[in-house]
């Protein structure tokens, strides 16, 4: 089934050339179906790749989903064009008395500043609160995920010594969770950040449950026990480059770096890296969407969220 988005979004294009469904807003006016209602937060920097990486694995669903894209209003965007955020990204003040399937909220670079310096923190706990009772269900991604952790259940992020930086193998924990259903038994995952939420917090919460680790990378996936977050503390929507790119640019910056470990042949960074994580990465968002948004989420919009 197709995905629904602005006809001008630079995304459509890409996605169209890939084969994938897009639906055009004229098209998707005359269907008499609801569709889903996902609100994108998008905290990254460069938002139009970010747009393109989460849509891709959004178009595999059994429903059409209508995206909408967010910005915080309390900080402004230096690497994304002013016209495109005003042509395609609205604000939290527009949508506060609206309610919707699914949040996502993407990672950001600050993980190294305390949740409590980033300069958009009060707004985005002001969205985290309001996903309470207007948003059914909510994937945070990598910082996303480690500020939404925090926010919700007052598990605290960890500094590492060095950057976790590379594709990882995984293993499920909890196999009889439908988030993972289909996932080999080794798995792998990209990441990319400083810091880290650890198992032993998340296992001592009794609202929380693990769902996959990684020896090395550490916790993976984790969510709540009622469904309603979910918390992936990696990237699995980056692209076969996206590692790469952020190695180049931080080799250019004449910064000391590591090469991303598993990623490039022999960790050989001239050799062009290989894609490990793609099926999974697929699977992840396809199960989300399918068990606890599309499956689960009441027909009468206005009651998402609403816990009985």
């Amino acid at each position: 089934m197709p995905i629904r988005i602005p006809d001008a979004l630079p995304a459509t294009a890409a996605l169209e050339n890939e084969n994938i469904f897009v639906m055009t807003e004229h098209r998707a006016m005359h269907q008499d179906i609801r569709p889903l209602r996902l609100l994108l937060l998008n905290l990254m920097p460069t938002k139009i790749t970010t747009e393109t990486q989460i849509l891709r694995k959004l178009s595999n669903t059994p429903l059409q989903v209508e995206v909408e894209l967010l910005q915080t209003a309390s900080h402004d965007s230096k690497n994304t064009a002013a016209e495109h955020l005003e042509t395609f990204y609205t604000t939290f003040d527009a949508v506060r008395d609206e309610h919707f399937d699914g949040l996502i909220i993407t990672g950001a670079p600050v993980e190294r500043l305390e949740f409590e310096a980033v300069d958009y923190w009060p707004e985005l706990c002001e969205i985290m609160e309001w996903s309470k009772t207007h948003v059914h269900s909510t994937l945070h991604i990598c910082w996303g995920a480690q500020a939404g952790i925090y926010y919700h259940y007052g598990v605290p992020k960890h500094e590492l010594p060095e950057k976790m930086f590379g594709v990882f193998p995984h293993e499920v924990v909890k196999r009889t969770s439908p988030l993972v259903r289909g996932f080999d038994d080794r798995f792998f995952a990209p990441h990319s950040r400083f810091t880290e939420v650890r198992a032993a917090d998340i296992e001592a919460h009794p609202a929380l449950e693990l769902i996959a680790v990684s020896d090395e990378a550490g916790v993976y996936v984790a969510k709540s026990t009622d469904s309603q977050n979910f918390f992936v503390f990696g990237h699995p929507e980056y692209d076969r480059e996206t590692l790469k790119a952020e190695y180049d640019r931080d080799i250019a910056k004449g910064m000391s770096i590591a090469v991303p470990v598993h990623y490039f042949p022999d960790d050989d960074p001239t050799r062009e890296p290989v894609s490990t994580w793609f099926s999974c990465a697929q699977l992840l968002y396809t199960n989300w969407l399918n068990y606890y948004v599309y499956q689960t989420t009441p027909y009468d919009i206005t009651r998402a969220g609403q816990l009985s």
